[in-house]
């Protein structure tokens, strides 16, 4: 007799999820086991889903890396092209080009995506020039943009004030037939507001309508809060009876921002409220008021915690730091989940100064962060390029019991190395425990003295790693290769050139790799000193 019990359906999304919570919560040696151990057969459209939902960097390009050996599967230009988005998002600019080159030399196929991806971060990262470059590149290798790859192009002119080069990019974009999208339009009327042209935005705000394109809710926020800025309440009005029209609300900080220029210009603001029903304007107005109230005997605590969790939830970042300095002038002490839950919040928003206002709130009333919150101020200072307090929090995550980890601790080295901080790069790596000074993050650290031009502090900490009995790696020698070659010690440099050809063929015969070398060669085996 048949068995009336029927597998259950595995859908693909399940699948996407089980292997992103693998990534995010075990370490790598153990995520490789069980993804070896998975019944399901690799291809383009699954590796790409899995590295659309972000897990944690290294987990990520280990990843990546591992897939790319499994037999059956090639990478191509959709999971290269996420890979190096990935990449340019989290600042990594190096790892993006080293992995466009790739591209280049494997033959794959670049496409407008591809391109725009790049310029877009180069852009980001401050290289216009860099930017500027791959759109020509693109030009020239004859592919075709399209009207997101017009769009970011014309944004990355207009925001470094190449307005005309932006305009005539427009009119291309126009004559080759290409309609504009809502961005497109946004992109423009963002430019001309902030210019001072509202009569030219408000007739581009109307004609776009009239051409069937409707503005979104995101190009009403960020005209706005570009309005708002100018204090231009007239423009403002017109935006929220466009939004009346078409039950469209402002983001809380943009309501909030919106509310303050009608105050200050002295003007109604009915039709904000009208816009905005579920906000309560009185409570607005109530709410500093409401964080005195109260004898301080009456439970402080839990009262303080209600509050900031109703700010949290209305994004009033603003009045989150008018509270946080006053419990901390009282030495009142929240618990650590809401600190960490702040943190999280502001770096979410890249409130820089909030976020080091909540950390030196937790200093000062001892209180020990998750790992998580001291990872999110650490990565939002290196995306601010702000390092001043790095060796600070990493000092106060190590107290609270927390590590960096060898991948992490090699990278935020490295970085430091990059903005020609050796002194931090080298507190950094003493605060390291034993087991996690390695052949990863020594030779992060061998990068960080040739980055800042002293060849002889590089080799002396890379004999000191030799003294330890820590054997270097591929990624090793292409750090002092890189190094020397580029500080003038060739002579030098020909002796570690052989030294990594005899490693290399040594490594047939190794039977495994430990994973601080993998780590390494991962971060550096392609990588220059900068």
């Amino acid at each position: 007799m048949k068995s009336l019990d029927a597998e259950p359906k595995v859908y693909m999304r399940d699948t996407i999820s089980n292997i992103y919570k693998i990534l995010k919560y075990s370490t790598w040696d153990s995520a490789e086991t069980q993804l070896k151990q998975l019944p399901i057969k690799w291809d383009s459209f699954t590796v790409n889903q899995v590295l659309k939902t972000h897990p944690p960097m290294e987990r990520t390009w280990l990843f990546f890396n591992w897939v790319g050996k499994v037999k059956g599967f090639k990478h191509d230009q959709f999971t290269y092209t996420t890979m190096l988005d990935i990449f340019g998002e989290a600042g990594r600019v190096s790892s993006m080009k080293y992995l466009f080159q790739l591209m280049q030399e494997k033959g794959l196929k670049i496409d407008a995506v591809t391109y725009t991806s790049i310029l877009h971060w180069l852009s980001k990262s401050g290289d216009v020039d860099g930017a500027v470059e791959m759109w020509e590149e693109m030009r020239g290798k004859g592919c075709f943009p399209t009207v997101v790859s017009y769009t970011a192009y014309m944004k990355v002119l207009f925001d470094n004030k190449r307005v005309k080069e932006g305009t005539d990019v427009y009119k291309e974009m126009l004559q080759s037939g290409i309609s504009p999208n809502c961005l497109t339009y946004t992109v423009l009327m963002e430019y001309l507001f902030g210019a001072g042209k509202y009569e030219e935005a408000l007739e581009i705000f109307n004609k776009m309508q009239e051409a069937g394109v409707k503005p979104d809710k995101a190009a009403c926020n960020i005209l706005v809060g570009k309005c708002c800025k100018a204090r231009e309440t007239r423009a403002i009005i017109q935006i929220l009876q466009y939004m009346k029209e078409n039950y469209l609300h402002l983001r809380y900080p943009i309501f909030l921002e919106a509310l303050e220029t009608f105050k200050v210009a002295g003007e109604s603001n009915v039709l904000l409220r009208q816009v905005h029903p579920h906000i309560s304007v009185e409570c607005i107005g109530n709410e500093k008021e409401f964080e005195y109230k109260g004898n301080a005997s009456e439970a402080p605590l839990s009262l303080d915690r209600r509050l900031v969790w109703v700010l949290l939830k209305k994004q009033n970042l603003l009045a989150i730091d008018s509270l946080l300095t006053e419990l901390m002038d009282k030495n009142i002490q929240l618990d650590s989940e809401m600190i960490s839950a702040i943190i999280h919040t502001k770096c979410n928003h890249c409130r820089l100064d909030g976020v080091l206002l909540a950390f030196k709130y937790s200093v000062k009333t001892g209180i020990n962060l998750d790992r998580t919150a001291y990872l999110a101020l650490i990565g939002n200072l290196i995306r601010s390029n702000t390092f001043t307090d790095i060796v600070e929090i990493v000092v106060e995550m190590t107290s609270a019991g927390h590590s960096l980890g060898v991948y992490l601790g090699s990278l935020l080295i490295y970085r430091l190395g990059c903005a020609r901080r050796p002194t931090c790069a080298a507190k950094i790596f003493n605060l390291l425990p034993d087991d996690q000074k390695c052949v990863a993050t020594y030779t992060a650290l061998v990068g960080v003295y040739f980055a800042a031009g002293t060849a002889d502090r590089g080799l002396k900490i890379y004999k000191t790693m030799r003294r330890k009995g820590i054997y270097p790696s591929l990624g090793t020698y292409c750090v002092l290769l890189a190094g020397l070659e580029k500080l003038g010690r060739v002579s030098k440099a020909e002796t570690y050139r052989k030294e990594k050809k005899n490693l290399q063929k040594d490594a047939y015969f190794r039977e495994s790799i430990p994973i601080e070398e993998k780590i390494c060669d991962v971060l550096f085996a392609r990588d220059v000193v900068s």
